[in-house]
């Protein structure tokens, strides 16, 4: 395994490779189960597998931990190894963002909604790193996990209003035994509530239970989520919304496939989730 933090001599390693096809994993590091699940899906579509480990400053808000992110690059390029990736691209910020930015990625009406409002500029953020990658490793694929879904959703769309030539994977989410979805962010919490977090998945299941039981208010199916979250755990709601699959849309009766998002504050973390729920 070969690992760098210069752009120039990435490229250069990469060069080597010219007659491969490349697969990307783009993490911000501290890797777990979730993104060893993201490198053995590349393994499955390309010849050689690269990763980035980058902390992303530009999808931090002011309040938003980013100096308290975990971070352990020893570690990470270890489970790199281990899993047989070709290639680490580990940047440090100054390497990304030598200067500031003249030009702003703007997203529309995908960013008005959950993680977009209550984390202004994020996606704007994300988009911008990923397409710094897509440009410095130019990959034939890339895999993100579908725990951070609408991340995903933005990135698919993003490829397709700019002609990318990038493949889009989305992995199904990797969780603990609790049903809790791996996270980076898991380490900031305690040990009682890694236990309690595991109700965040068994809500979501519940809800797509009455949906296709026949509730179909999305008010109605939210609050069962809340007073599930509420009674099952010290968490507190942070966001919680119902969305039509494909459009990302409100809809008051559930009448097609949607999308459950939520997110739940505890002391340290911030967690998301989502389900998807057929009709």
């Amino acid at each position: 395994m070969q690992h760098t933090a210069g752009i120039k001599e990435v490229r250069v390693l990469l060069s080597a490779h010219n007659d491969k096809k490349i697969a990307l994993v783009p993490t911000m590091g501290y890797l777990h189960e979730g993104h060893t699940a993201l490198i053995e899906e590349a393994k499955k579509h390309a010849d050689l597998v690269a990763v980035s480990i980058f902390v992303n400053p530009l999808q931090f808000g002011p309040q938003e931990d980013y100096d308290s992110y975990p971070r352990d690059l020893e570690r990470d390029l270890n489970i790199c190894r281990e899993h047989g990736v070709d290639i680490v691209f580990h940047p440090e910020v100054n390497e990304m963002y030598p200067e500031e930015m003249e030009f702003n990625l703007g997203i529309k009406s995908m960013a008005n909604i959950l993680d977009g409002v209550k984390r202004p500029g994020h996606f704007e953020g994300v988009v911008t790193v990923v397409s710094k990658l897509f440009n410095i490793i130019q990959p034939d694929f890339a895999v993100f996990g579908e725990k951070d879904r609408q991340q995903l959703m933005i990135i698919e769309r993003y490829v397709d209003n700019f002609n990318v030539p990038v493949e889009i994977i989305g992995v199904p989410t990797k969780r603990e035994e609790s049903g809790l979805a791996k996270s980076s962010r898991n380490v900031n919490l305690s040990e009682s509530e890694f236990i309690e977090a595991g109700e965040i998945n068994a809500a979501l299941l519940n809800a797509a239970e009455q949906i296709k039981n026949g509730t179909v208010n999305t008010d109605k199916v939210m609050s069962f989520i809340r007073l599930h979250i509420e009674q099952k755990t010290s968490g507190t709601v942070d966001d919680l919304a119902i969305y039509t699959a494909r459009a990302l849309q409100f809809v008051e009766n559930i009448d097609q496939d949607v999308i459950i998002f939520i997110a739940v504050q505890f002391k340290k973390a911030r967690l998301i989730d989502n389900l998807y729920v057929s009709i």
